[in-house]
């Protein structure tokens, strides 16, 4: 089944493996990891070692593979628990 473009930050991202691309803290670039935990405004991403890191998704764009596609995804759009998303409108 192909995901339309907007209907991917709808979805669930615990589980998913994730790599930050950009970040407003330049020390969070290229933290990539299993996204273990989310809050509102956060992702626990747990990474080699069993080390976590916790990200502001307002402050981060993600890059990970869905459908065996590679996306790059604005945290901003991914603000909110999974359940309000899933009521969002999404313009992309």
């Amino acid at each position: 089944m192909q995901r339309k473009l907007r209907d991917i930050p709808k979805g669930e991202f615990i589980g998913k493996m994730v790599e930050v691309m950009q970040a407003e803290n330049p020390t969070l670039v290229g933290v990539h990891g299993r996204v273990i935990d989310e809050t509102k405004n956060t992702f626990v991403i747990e990474g080699e070692n069993k080390e976590t890191k916790t990200l502001v998704k307002k402050q981060v764009t993600l890059k990970t593979t869905i459908d065996g596609k590679e996306y790059l995804i604005d945290g901003k759009l991914l603000q909110g628990r999974p359940e309000e998303r899933l009521k969002k409108k999404m313009r992309i």
